[in-house]
């Protein structure tokens, strides 16, 4: 029998998972009461903040982000947990000062992160350096990441070489982060071969389910010595989200890769998430389903579903067609940027106000302004000129890193929302999100003084004590 090289099971249940299929609106109270017996599975790593949660805690949940990384921390004892980091954008939409990027992941890891996924939209490796530094600085394991897109640019070498250069800036290890689920078994294989013939450091392959094809790419990628996959619990996976824990666990069963998870545990908690899911039915954006449109146009599927919002509010959905052949026009014209946060939003909504307006770039949005003057980073292919022009004139894109043009934020940020801060973390909060963390903060500090006033009135009750803010 061949040697025994068991494949690590990172399980996205309390991320992507809900992200892709509920909109992100798993409150903490469902996680909690499942936490300790996912705790007991055996998972290389949970997945568990980042990527919209952080936003969409403060924005729908009236939840503190950082408050739920505590909460689960505390119970998950045994695993590791990480995080999405999307570079210099941190948790946010655009990039931010060094000095919020060094409090953020400084906080993260003091509050339970271990592993940091660190990825940048252009692939631009300048934009993930600070935060490959800071994570390494405070002993956070970075996962330095390659965004899977195919285009003339994007090749093998192409990301054999982007991994060597991540490699040398100190990652700990590698995710092929293929978020339109669009990287097909055979060409997952070779590229996971390459990369393991090249590099020193462990890789992981993180696939969406849209196109229908994770589950056989993870297979091959696992023959090409793949070392993790990313996987959700089956009650919570596929359509948009990964592929399933489960069945990747039977087939891998008593084979030289066998993850040696216990499916019994794994059917309990299934069983959990499948009760939980209808609590969130109104969120609930698949049954489970395969989507080709993805294959044809690279579009993943948070981004189709802006489409058809963007096109109804406009009373357009008929040309839904139409935007969609356009999304690889303006991608080619943009110089091929894999489509994901936040480039999967510059492109889209592009792509939706040419066909609306019936005229190519005669309106044009501020990020698409920005991303032409390299503000986003420098993209995989040459913008082309004459659409650049189109839309910057004869203004001269930066030529340098991007955040090396922003002056610190961290101070102006405590000036402006310091009289609600409880913690240092508010500050971090605010200054990614302004408008949504200001009302989250003053509506907290709101509450807290209406409990100071019952308590001051009526005397505490169950170990209250009056608030007094930082």
């Amino acid at each position: 029998m061949s040697e025994k090289r068991p494949v690590g099971i990172t399980d996205t249940t309390f991320r992507d998972a809900h992200q892709s299929l509920l909109a992100t609106r798993m409150r903490i109270e469902h996680m909690l009461p499942i936490a300790e017996k996912m705790d007991q599975v055996g998972f290389h790593s949970m997945e568990v903040w980042g990527g919209a949660t952080f936003d969409s805690c403060m924005r729908f949940l009236n939840e503190d982000p950082w408050e739920r990384l505590r909460k689960l921390r505390e119970v998950l004892k045994n695993t590791k947990l990480q995080m999405l980091l999307r570079g210099q954008n941190l948790v946010g939409y655009r990039h931010y000062a060094d000095d919020v990027v060094e409090a953020f992941i400084t906080k993260a890891k003091e509050n339970g992160i271990d592993i940091f996924r660190i990825f940048d939209a252009l692939n631009d490796v300048r934009n993930m350096q600070k935060a490959i530094e800071v994570a390494k600085a405070v002993g956070g394991h970075v996962q330095a990441t390659i965004s899977y897109t195919t285009s003339p640019v994007h090749d093998i070498d192409h990301y054999v070489q982007k991994a060597l250069e991540l490699q040398e800036l100190g990652a700990d290890s590698l995710c092929i982060k293929d978020m339109a689920g669009i990287l097909t078994p055979m060409h997952g294989y070779d590229l996971v071969k390459r990369l393991k013939e090249k590099l020193d450091i462990p890789i992981q392959l993180h696939c969406h389910y849209t196109s229908g094809m994770a589950s056989m790419t993870y297979l091959k990628a696992i023959e090409a010595g793949v070392d993790v996959v990313d996987t959700a619990i089956s009650s919570l996976s596929m359509g948009t989200s990964q592929p399933a824990t489960e069945p990747i666990v039977a087939t891998l069963k008593e084979t030289q890769w066998d993850t040696g998870l216990d499916l019994d545990l794994l059917s309990e908690i299934a069983e959990y998430f499948k009760e939980v899911r209808q609590e969130y039915k109104e969120f609930d954006v698949a049954g489970n389903t395969v989507d080709t449109n993805v294959l044809l146009y690279q579009i993943p599927g948070g981004m189709l579903s802006n489409f058809y919002s963007q096109l109804a509010q406009q009373d357009a959905l008929d040309k839904l067609p139409e935007v969609l052949a356009e999304v690889p026009r303006v991608r080619k014209d943009f110089g091929y940027p894999p489509l994901v946060t936040p480039s999967s939003q510059i492109v889209g909504t592009q792509a939706v106000l040419n066909v609306l307006a019936g005229e190519r770039y005669k309106m044009v949005t501020n990020e698409v302004k920005n991303y032409m003057r390299g503000l986003y980073g420098r993209p995989p292919a040459e913008v082309d000129p004459e659409v650049r022009q189109k839309i910057i004139g004869d203004e001269k894109p930066i030529e340098g890193r991007p955040a090396d043009y922003l002056e610190p934020e961290l101070e102006k940020a405590k000036k402006e929302i310091g009289h609600y801060m409880e913690k240092e973390e508010d500050i971090i909060s605010y200054a990614i999100f302004p408008q949504v963390a200001e009302k989250f903060l003053e509506e907290r500090m709101s509450k807290k003084t209406r409990v100071d006033f019952q308590i001051a009135k009526e005397g505490p009750k169950n170990g209250e004590t009056p608030y007094h803010p930082v």
